[in-house]
Parts: structure tokens; sequence; C-alpha cells
């Protein structure tokens, strides 16, 4: 539409006899739906609003965004739409705003929108209405996210390189001079003897404790390559809380089972998986705290993944905290090195797989484990739309 064609159809429309205003009708009405159809076609959202903040369009993929009703839009308040959004603070007279949300409804997304007020071409009339552009952030945050993963466990592989000469090195050289003294100490009357021991005790056991972290973090960091067999994994799961039961049983801890009979052999390490359900295990364990509780234990398979599901009735896991359970050394327990979930992802993801964790304060906690079955069947997609018709 040209500029001032509005302008001057208003100024004759007392003066155009009915036939005339009929075709100029049409030609607004063709010319609106044809800029529909444009902003439709476009992947970014595209919202229009009066001065007051109440949508006059939507397009689908905005729709799509915030779980908008396209036919119920027109005519709300944005605000309404889009519960936590304060319009006022937003919309300022002659400005242009960019800013970034997320939202939890339909999807849980990142969008950035960019807020620009409309105005009249050479006019000094207020602002007449908005235009509200919006991006799905979503896949590039996500691998943002990936890289940033990726960059800190290149700089821990290159760390645990220099830990693992200077520090293990200086370990064994200890333990074994504290073997020495302890063969001395022998040697000395028992009056004498029991205070010595016992402080060489303290210091053997800090240095095995030392090692322990040591051969954690050199284990969740270094690249592995599985020795993958066809085995049963849920034998291997039986297997790792098998190791678990005495600590079970001391504590009045139910465990309930849940696993498929026709849940199929998989190929993959058995060795590291117990090690996997060894850790997820303990930490179920070590959830509950005190006496009682139930862990439930799951095993199921489709035609393309298998899952599995370890779920305790614990204290659950705080939101603030969720964000940070693959990051090594953070932990809340007072013994423990903040390595076993990292150790459990890498496996899981060295399989090809991804673990999944939900949890409430509370109320619990259940990390699901997907493992692909093996390549997926090839399926014939339709053919695409021809945009011309040739006919």
């Amino acid at each position: 539409m040209k500029p001032g064609f509005l302008d001057k159809l208003l100024a004759r429309l007392d003066r155009i006899d009915p036939a005339e205003a009929r075709l100029l009708l049409d030609r607004l009405v063709r010319e609106k739906g044809f800029l529909e159809q444009v902003f439709e076609a476009l992947h970014e959202g595209v919202i229009v609003l009066d001065e007051t903040g109440e949508i006059t369009f939507i397009n689908g993929a905005a729709c799509r965004f915030f779980g908008i009703d396209a036919e119920h839009a027109p005519g709300s308040p944005l605000a309404s739409r889009l519960p936590g959004l304060d319009w006022a603070t937003l919309a300022k007279p002659g400005k242009s705003v960019s800013r970034d949300l997320e939202v939890f409804y339909p999807e849980n997304r990142y969008l950035n929108f960019y807020l620009s007020p409309i105005k009249p071409e050479e006019s000094s009339v207020a602002t007449v209405g908005w235009v509200m552009l919006v991006r799905d952030l979503t896949t590039t945050r996500r691998e943002a996210e990936q890289t940033l993963e990726s960059e800190r466990l290149n700089a821990l592989t290159l760390l645990a390189a220099g830990v693992a000469h200077e520090i293990g090195n200086p370990l064994n050289s200890l333990d074994i001079h504290l073997q020495l003294m302890a063969r001395k100490l022998r040697k000395l009357p028992p009056g004498d003897r029991g205070p010595l021991e016992e402080h060489l005790t303290t210091a053997r056991n800090e240095i095995q404790r030392l090692d322990t972290i040591l051969r954690q973090f050199l284990q969740a960091i270094r690249p592995t390559t599985p020795a993958r067999e066809r085995c049963d994994l849920t034998q291997v799961l039986r297997d790792a809380l098998r190791l678990l039961e005495p600590e079970l049983e001391s504590r009045d801890i139910a465990v309930e089972l849940d696993l498929d009979d026709k849940f199929p052999p998989m190929e993959l390490d058995a060795g590291q998986f117990q090690q996997v359900f060894y850790n997820l295990l303990r930490n179920a364990f070590q959830a509950i705290g005190g006496r009682g509780g139930v862990i439930r234990l799951g095993a199921r398979a489709n035609d393309f993944e298998a899952t599995l599901s370890i779920e305790d009735n614990g204290t659950g896991i705080p939101p603030e905290q969720m964000g940070a359970l693959f990051e090594p050394f953070r932990t809340t327990k007072q013994s423990g090195t903040g390595l076993g979930l990292l150790i459990v992802r890498r496996v899981v993801r060295e399989h090809g797989g991804e673990i999944e964790i939900q949890s409430e304060p509370g109320a619990g906690t259940r990390i699901l484990i997907h493992l692909p079955r093996g390549p997926k069947p090839v399926r014939l997609l339709e053919p695409p739309v021809s945009i011309i018709d040739i006919d």
C-alpha cells in the first residue's frame, strides 16, 4: 500500500460513488490479506498492539510460542495473555525495547522480543500502536551451553593430566613412607606405640581419601571407549543393588522392582553401567536419610529406546541446585566428591543415551536413563508440497 493512500481515501470518501468505494474496499481487503499471509509465513512471532497494549493482530508463530488462541486473542490486553509481563514498564513512549524471556507453557522456551512504537510518518502525533517481533533462542542457547560445557571439560582434562603427575606421585611416596613408619612402630613398647599408631592411621586414611578423589576425577573426564558386549541390563542393575543390600537392610529401606520380564539384551559396557547404577542407588539411599523409605527401580523398552528409572522418596533436590548437578565438586554431602553424577552422565552419553532428573523438595527424586536400542529404521517422508502449480 502506497504511503498516504488511506489519507487520500478518507479525504475523498464523501465524493466517490458506491461502485468506486467498493473497488477501493476490495483493494484494502486484498492488501490486508496479503500482509497477513506474509506475517503467517514468518518463523518469527509478530504481534501488533494498539496504544493501550491490546492485541490487534497475532501471527501463528507467536501463538505457538506463547500458547495463545489466535481466534480469541484480538481485543485482549497482551499482559493478560502473558502473565508476568508488565506492559506499563515496557511501553515507554517513543522508545524501543529488546528483552530476553523464558516461557514454560506450552513448552519451555527461551525467547527474545523487540517492541517498537508505531508512529505516522513525518508526524508529531503520539504513538498509535506497537509491534512486537519475537525470536526463538532455545536452540541457540542450548548450543551455547553445550559449547561452554565442552570447553569446561577440555579445561578439566588438561588439569587432570597435571593433577595425575603432581599429586599422584607424591601420594604414592607418602604411602610408602607411612608403611615404613608402621613397621618401625611395631618394634616400640605398646604404651608408646598407641598414640602414634592413631595418628598414623589418620594420615593413611587421608591419603587414601585423596587417592580416591584423584581416581574419580580422572575417571570422570578421561575419554574412554566402552567395552561393549551383549548383556542383560536388568541383571547388571540387580548386581549393583546386591552390593548395597547390607546398608539398605540396616536402615529398613524397601526396594520395589518393576522390571520388564521381556527387557531386551543390549550391547554395552556392563562394568561401566554397574558403576552407574551403584552411584545412583547410593545417592538414593543417602537422600532418604533416616530409617525407612522406599527406592523404586523400573525398566521398560520399546522398538527404539530402553528406559531405566531409579526413584526415591527422600529429601529431593532444591530448584536452585538443579542447574549445577553435573558440575564437578558441587555436592551437598559432607563426605561427597561431587563427581558421581558427572561420571554417570559421561558413561550414559558414551553409549549414545541421556540422563533425565526429576525432583521436588520433600517429595523425592526420580532419575531416568534413556538408551537407544540401535540404529533407527529408515522412514520415508512425505514428498514436499510444490510451490508452483504447473498445471
